[in-house]
């Protein structure tokens, strides 16, 4: 039903404009998928990814286990599916991109979706390394024995390297093999000459795709889908039949909870919520936009987000038990050791205990893991999306990941250049259609969109539930970064073992700078609008450019579902015939 007037402006800030409907006829006119399964496969094809089957493991180690779980459970049912939902809904209402979709609710707020380009190309730039580096395991994978199986001898053959030793023959591969990291971020040692090939051969595979395209849509999207998923399995199987993998699940659902107590494991599980679901990128607004007008996407967004989260559990399902297993083999050989130096029992039953709690409150060897026991997957799973001269920019910019003391950039990349600013622009995103649309409207367009009204708690998740949620977490964050200076892991070759580093002035300065920049578009084109409406006749001559009524009127042609595409900045897809 209908609202009256004075109900739709109580919805509405003052003075601040927005479109009176979504569901204009101008939107309509648009290409469809041409199956629902086609769709909901490009849905968890975007989301599930190294966000799934790296990250997530890893910082479920690093912050608790079973209690990094219980939280990232928590925060996904009140802000990831309520937002999750909401794009959905509003790409399928408007039927427009990103850009065009905030556009369309309040130009004023149009720089969210310049803002979410900027955050999507800081995450290719330090994804494109991690594939780099799974392609440099993936070519030495075919070494026989593996170069990581055991620690190397050193000149004279009889006795192994005392670092290698006093870590792990993982731990000293992966520092001081793949990545010959240097002591600290402030020690550059030049560019490392195999990493540097394989940041080129990761970024011509995504410059090939985009060349390419997807001719036949189906048979991608079902095997890129859904064959990660066979590997998984496949590791799953493995993993469990490995001594010791009992003892890793066990650790993975036994919460720790007084780690909830730290600010910055929130906001890890809160950024974490946006990576496994791909909120705030754009990408899900522009899929859904290609959805028939009746598409039930409050099932598409409850489907997609229990899919999502099984595939975090399932992966990380993988990784504890082959951390069991290797914590198995780690006691044994401390135990040996034990036996030769001390003239202990190797049954002595006190020294699992402490030996497996050491091993389980240092994080030292997860990444490493993580690394190896995904190459295939992690192989199958980036993005195909940038145009041929951002791919070559996009490289220059990555060689900065591939120095010496690259790894330590991907993490200073990993931890503010997406963290914060996925929580600045979903925030607004949140901000536009409680408040600025109004969460009423909104759930008015779903009702004639649908044929039914989505649940009321929606308008209250909106408005304050979620919203609040990413304000305290946003300010949280930033006391945090004010109030204790922000470190980093960096190896240390004579201890050999990770230390925490502060980050020295001069890349504070970069951290900054790559929050600020990509939130920048948001208070720019608030801005530029601004002048546009209070100077209309001269804006033109300040150099903003204002639309001519061609423009405004112009609707994004090209989609996913075309059968020409000319590429529109998201993945080209094309529908088949003779599906329905």
């Amino acid at each position: 039903m209908e609202k009256s007037k004075a109900d739709l402006e109580s919805d509405v800030i003052p003075d601040v404009e927005s479109n009176q409907d979504l569901l204009s006829e101008e939107s309509t006119a648009r290409p469809a998928w041409g199956s629902k399964v086609q769709y909901i496969l490009a849905q968890v094809g975007f989301s599930v990814g190294l966000g799934n089957v790296w990250r997530f493991p890893y910082l479920c180690h690093q912050n608790g286990g079973g209690a990094f779980l219980l939280l990232y459970l928590l925060l996904l049912l009140i802000i990831g599916i309520p937002l999750f939902f909401l794009e959905l809904a509003a790409g399928q209402s408007i039927r427009q991109g990103s850009i065009g979709v905030w556009k369309y609710i309040s130009p004023r707020l149009m720089g969210i979706g310049f803002a979410s380009c900027v955050v999507c190309s800081f995450v290719a730039l330090y994804y494109n390394v991690i594939i780099a580096w799974s392609l440099f395991y993936l070519g030495n994978s075919f070494q026989s024995p593996l170069p990581w199986n055991d620690c190397p001898e050193t000149v004279n053959q009889t006795i192994s390297e005392t670092e290698c030793e006093d870590s792990s023959a993982t731990v000293y591969f992966w520092y001081r093999k793949a990545l010959h990291v240097s002591d600290s971020i402030e020690e550059s040692g030049g560019l490392d000459p195999a990493l540097t090939g394989c940041l080129f051969a990761a970024w011509a595979l995504v410059c090939l795709a985009m060349i390419k395209g997807i001719k036949s849509s189906g048979k991608v999207l079902y095997f890129s889908s859904l064959f990660p998923y066979v590997v998984l399995f496949c590791f799953l199987i493995r993993a469990l039949l490995l001594e010791g993998a009992a003892d890793g699940i066990r650790i993975m659902f036994t919460p720790n909870l007084s780690i909830w107590g730290d600010m910055q494991v929130w906001r890890q599980a809160a950024t974490q919520v946006f990576f496994a679901l791909g909120l705030g990128f754009g990408t899900i607004i522009a899929y859904s936009s290609y959805n028939r007008q009746d598409n039930n996407c409050h099932f598409d967004g409850l489907l997609v987000a229990f899919i999502n989260f099984l595939t975090s559990i399932l992966a990380t399902l993988v990784v504890f038990a082959v951390l069991g297993f290797r914590a198995n083999i780690i006691t044994q050989n401390c135990a040996e050791r034990s036996v030769t130096i001390f003239h202990v029992d190797p049954q002595a039953s006190f020294l699992l205990p402490i030996l497996n709690g050491g091993f389980w409150e240092s994080p030292q060897q997860v990444q490493t893991d993580l690394k190896l026991l995904f190459t295939s997957v992690s192989n199958l799973i980036y993005f195909s999306i940038l145009a041929v001269l951002c791919c070559i920019i996009g490289f220059l910019l990555g060689l900065v990941f591939v120095q010496h003391s690259g790894n330590y950039f991907v993490t200073m990349f990993d931890d503010y250049s997406a963290t914060l600013p996925l929580l600045v622009v979903v925030a607004f995103e949140a901000f536009a259609v409680a408040w600025i649309y109004g969460a009423d409207r909104f759930l008015n367009d779903i009702e004639k969109m649908l044929g039914w009204r989505p649940w009321r708690i929606y308008k209250y998740m909106w408005r304050f539930v979620s919203l609040g949620a990413m304000l305290c977490l946003l300010l949280a964050s930033l006391l945090r970064m004010i109030l204790k200076r922000p470190t980093y892991q960096a190896w240390n070759r004579e201890k050999a073992e990770e230390q925490q580093l502060e980050y020295p002035p001069w890349a504070l300065g970069v951290l900054v700078g790559l929050i600020v920049v990509a939130a920048l578009p948001i208070p720019v084109m608030f801005l530029r609008q601004l002048l546009i409406e209070r100077f209309p006749g001269h804006s033109r001559g300040t150099g903003v450019a204002v639309p001519t009524e061609e423009e405004e009127e112009t609707e994004e042609k090209e989609s996913p579902a075309d059968p020409d595409p000319r590429g529109n900045g998201y993945v080209l897809v094309q529908a088949e015939d003779g599906q329905d």
